[in-house]
């Protein structure tokens, strides 16, 4: 099991974009638009995982879909840690001993790419953002973290996903792993995203 993504909501994805890369030396990249979920992102790559920074496209769409309405719900005035996502080795296995639903996704890239994936527990990430939601890749498709971007911090890991939460909860969702996790006691959130590189350690934190 591996962190795939970290949700980073935003008010405003080109505002974040110029912010993330003028405190952090962070570089985005163009996502798009997610069909029927109300949303659109950018992409900050980060080799075998990535930044997801996401904001409301359509209100009126996103009131009716899980991740739409999670998204509106966190109303950032700046850009701050949301959610997270894992991928297992088994999606249908995990769903079955959670007894939870798949449902796929798809979006187009600006340069006409079509990413496929299918998703577990968005749900439950939602209403205890300390859980991810867990995902697999369509084979074939172009992994988001491995695109190209040169950030001035330098090549950059997640280190780091700060919780607060029922560690025990957490520990029987997620099943046997060696993710990097910190999880303290406190009201169910994603509170900080620790990145390691070549210039050391970059925090983003809830409430900047």
């Amino acid at each position: 099991m591996e962190i795939d993504h970290v949700l980073v909501a935003v008010a405003d994805l080109a505002e974040a974009a110029r912010e993330l890369e003028a405190r952090h030396g962070l570089v985005s990249l163009e996502g798009g638009r997610h069909p029927g979920w109300g949303t659109e992102n950018r992409i900050v790559p980060l080799g075998d995982s990535y930044l997801e920074l996401v904001a409301v496209a359509d209100a009126g769409q996103a009131a009716l879909k899980p991740f739409g309405r999670w998204v509106a719900a966190a109303r950032p005035s700046r850009a701050a840690p949301l959610g997270w996502a894992v991928r297992p080795g088994d999606l249908d296995g995990v769903a079955r001993r959670l007894a939870l639903e798949v449902a796929d996704g798809a979006r187009v890239t600006r340069d006409g790419q079509l990413l496929s994936w299918r998703l577990a527990g968005v749900e439950q990430a939602a209403a205890e953002p300390f859980l991810p939601f867990f995902i697999e890749w369509e084979p074939g498709t172009p992994f988001p973290g491995a695109a190209a971007a040169a950030h001035r911090a330098g090549r950059l890991r997640v280190a780091e996903l700060g919780l607060s939460g029922d560690a025990g909860r957490l520990a029987a969702w997620l099943g046997p792993h060696e993710l990097p996790l910190a999880v303290d006691p406190g009201p169910p959130a994603l509170t900080r995203v620790v990145l390691a590189g070549d210039a050391g350690e970059l925090v983003l934190a809830a409430g900047g």
